[in-house]
């Protein structure tokens, strides 16, 4: 089974900073080809936010590296859950306590992926940024934690208003400035011949779902370098029609065959 990954990500054209954060992780394992990837966008308009996503970064980081390993030799992925929770509620306690020793207020949001080659898949999720599936279609699989996504559920205002509504950036939590954070979670065994996509909010204001469908179809991707390169232009896209916000993308690519 073959891996690809890719991930691009600009500070876009009006901050002065990327408070967007991110890591890309593989490993060869007993099970098969192990990665992990991580997405983070601090808290746009809060001060130190690129502090908030670098430690939640740092944090999945060593989880793969140090505890990783030992749960694989265990041959147990169900405490996995347990630990990725774990994880999330202890930086959303340090965060917060260095938020307010510094008087200072920061926070960030959070998508992450770990899989299995194609036998096993879990996604948490935290805030607006987001996880897609794209095989023969784009399909999101996390759900915003946001006001407006709220209000679509409720019936109370339709997706189309939802875009232009001026609380689309208004959090129901996030890690950091949340007194209390509740991931959600999705498991699902990978398919192949499938790219999964992970983004923060800034990537996917200004481009439609046919844009990033025809730019990130597994069967349009055969190397690492055609998905940087996709990304690439993705993201220019954007800052040409004017999107603001920090811009990052990840992409993970399953395919028959070894890479």
């Amino acid at each position: 089974m073959g891996i690809l990954t890719a991930a691009y990500s600009d500070k876009g054209t009006k901050k002065e900073t990327n408070q967007d954060s991110f890591c890309i992780k593989i490993a060869k394992t007993q099970f098969g080809k192990a990665v992990l990837g991580v997405i983070c966008d601090g808290m746009g308009g809060l001060e130190q936010g690129e502090v908030a996503s670098a430690s939640v970064i740092n944090a999945f980081s060593n989880w793969f590296e140090k505890d990783l390993p030992m749960e694989l030799q265990k041959n147990n992925l169900n405490d996995l859950e347990y630990q990725w929770k774990r994880l999330i509620q202890e930086q959303n306690q340090r965060i917060g306590e260095f938020g307010r020793k510094n008087k200072i207020q920061l926070g960030t949001t959070l998508t992450a992926v770990f899989l299995i080659e194609n036998k096993f898949m879990m996604i948490a999720n935290v805030g607006d940024t987001r996880a897609y599936c794209i095989d023969d279609k784009l399909t999101i699989l996390s759900e915003d934690h946001t006001v407006v996504a709220r209000e679509v559920k409720r019936g109370n205002i339709t997706s189309e208003q939802a875009k232009t509504d001026p609380r689309r950036n208004v959090l129901l939590q996030c890690i950091g400035a949340s007194k209390i954070v509740d991931p959600e979670f999705l498991f699902c065994v990978p398919a192949h011949t499938t790219t999964y996509m992970l983004c923060s909010d800034g990537f996917r204001h200004v481009i439609s779902e046919n844009e990033i469908y025809n730019s990130f179809n597994p069967n349009n991707l055969m190397t690492e370098e055609i998905m940087e390169k996709n990304a690439r232009k993705l993201v220019e896209l954007d800052m040409q029609r004017g999107e603001t916000d920090n811009i990052t993308v990840l992409l993970i690519k399953i395919q028959e065959g070894e890479n």
